[in-house]
């Protein structure tokens, strides 16, 4: 990260950072509504703390004095927490989620809360409440959802970083769309206390940024235990930003000859490829693999969200109480959740092994998976069908195609920008690897991006 190296060679200062992000934030969140809640005063009052902390030799790491935000769904004590509702507009935490305690400790700075699609049920940020985040590559297309508002703001560079959350493709999704780096980690390596939930089987959390450092270096942070995270799995962190730079010389990638390509837009498949043989370039080698069978785990992901997400909302009394203040997508969603039997709930659990087998027999012969991250590129709002592969499909079944199996099935998965379509939108690449091998994926990533340049694009706002 160039900022965190700047201020620890004091070239530059907190309140100076603060300042050029509040003046972007200023000037443009009118236009692309990518933050809810945005702090200028505590952000000034955290960044001369932060100021005074370096000044005196008090410099706590690469995260202070950078200006970050949170996704709305994650609590923040004193700041409003909305999960992009009405429900929750007037909802102020009493205390940290576990993730914004540990940022705190980092000396981030907190800009403020970015929007996202109504409680995190959907694929586009098309919010109903905050209005509908709008990509920077092309206002008038979406951001993608849920964690839509956070992308938009590192795209547009209202922010060095952010946390999202991802239960179906959430981080990964906006990140691609958007043209930034996103990472879903294992299931149960970042704990989720303290966050809004959705469906708790499939619920991650994640960092999100420009550049695969920035994420490495999020995730350093998110992933040291406090002990204050109740049933937190005792998984030992990485110093994941120390090991980006090892080479990936001999590592084994595996290629879908089936099941993937086919079904992604020709511009998508043509930058996928060409992401394949650059890190061919940089000394992995290429496997053809088979994931025959994994579009066949997507219907019992969707029901297991389906249900777990009602279920949420009616333990919290949100669904039978306020059911007249959901945005329709989501309220539509939340009434076939409640339509779902236990034995139908069940035998898509049943489902998640299989789904499992499918990876771990591909894992056994190759170190990670190189997939497309979406099928297509950012489409205007008002977009419900998509046409790929000679089949019409919905555009929330296309979104969900590539993404929500590494949510199913808990494996790590990161979105790496890998080219540009002709009308200039981003494209991403997803890298998945085992359990518990964020490592690894960030490493791919990493010599990936040092390779090309896509990530030195920005849109022209």
């Amino acid at each position: 990260m160039d900022a965190a190296r700047l201020l620890q060679r004091r070239k530059i200062s907190p309140v100076e950072l603060t300042e050029v992000m509040l003046a972007r934030i200023e000037r443009l969140n009118s236009r692309l509504r990518a933050y809810i809640t945005v702090l200028p005063d505590e952000a000034r009052a955290a960044a001369r703390r932060a100021e005074r902390n370096i000044l005196h030799g008090r410099y706590r790491g690469p995260l202070h004095g950078i200006p970050i935000c949170l996704k709305d769904n994650i609590w923040t004590r004193g700041v409003r927490t909305t999960a992009g509702s009405r429900i929750l507009r007037d909802f102020v935490p009493a205390a940290d989620s576990a993730i914004a305690r540990r940022l705190r400790q980092a000396g981030a700075i907190l800009l403020g809360k970015s929007n996202l699609h109504e409680f995190a049920y959907g694929v586009t940020s098309v919010n109903p409440h905050y209005g509908w985040v709008r990509n920077p590559w092309d206002t008038m297309r979406i951001s993608g959802g849920s964690s839509g508002g956070s992308a938009a703001a590192l795209a547009a560079g209202l922010a060095y970083g952010s946390v999202g959350t991802d239960t179906g493709g959430s981080i990964r999704t906006p990140s691609a769309f958007c043209g930034v780096v996103g990472l879903k980690p294992s299931y149960g390596r970042v704990s989720m206390q303290g966050i809004v939930p959705l469906a708790p089987s499939l619920d991650h959390a994640g960092p999100m940024g420009r550049c695969v450092e920035d994420v490495a270096l999020l995730l350093d942070a998110i992933t040291v235990p406090d002990g204050l995270d109740q049933g937190a799995p005792h998984i030992p962190a990485m110093p994941y930003s120390r090991l980006l730079k090892r080479p990936i010389r001999g590592m084994r990638l595996g290629w879908p000859v089936r099941g993937c390509l086919e079904n992604a837009s020709p511009e998508v498949q043509a930058a996928v490829s060409k992401a394949a043989r650059v890190l061919r370039s940089r000394g992995a080698t290429l496997h053809e693999i088979s994931l025959d069978g994994v579009e066949v785990g997507l219907q019992p992901a969707n029901t297991t969200a389906g249900a777990e997400a009602t279920a949420c909302h009616i333990s919290a009394g949100y669904y039978t109480v306020h059911s007249r203040e959901y945005g329709a997508d989501v309220r539509d969603h939340l009434r076939r959740g409640a339509k779902i039997s236990a034995v139908d709930y069940l035998l898509a659990l049943r489902a998640r092994d299989s789904l499992l087998c499918i990876f771990e027999r591909a894992f056994e012969t190759v170190d990670a998976i190189l997939i497309p991250t979406l099928p297509i590129v950012a489409p205007p709002p008002d977009t419900q069908i998509v046409r790929l592969g000679g089949r019409q499909e919905s555009l929330r079944d296309a979104i969900l195609r590539f993404s929500r199996p590494a949510n199913f099935t808990g494996l790590p998965a990161i979105s790496v920008p890998c080219g540009m379509t002709r009308e200039g939108l981003p494209v991403g690449l997803q890298i998945i690897a085992p359990h518990w091998q964020e490592v690894r994926i960030l490493r791919i990533a990493y010599h990936y991006e040092q390779a090309t340049n896509w990530h030195h694009m920005h849109p022209a706002l």
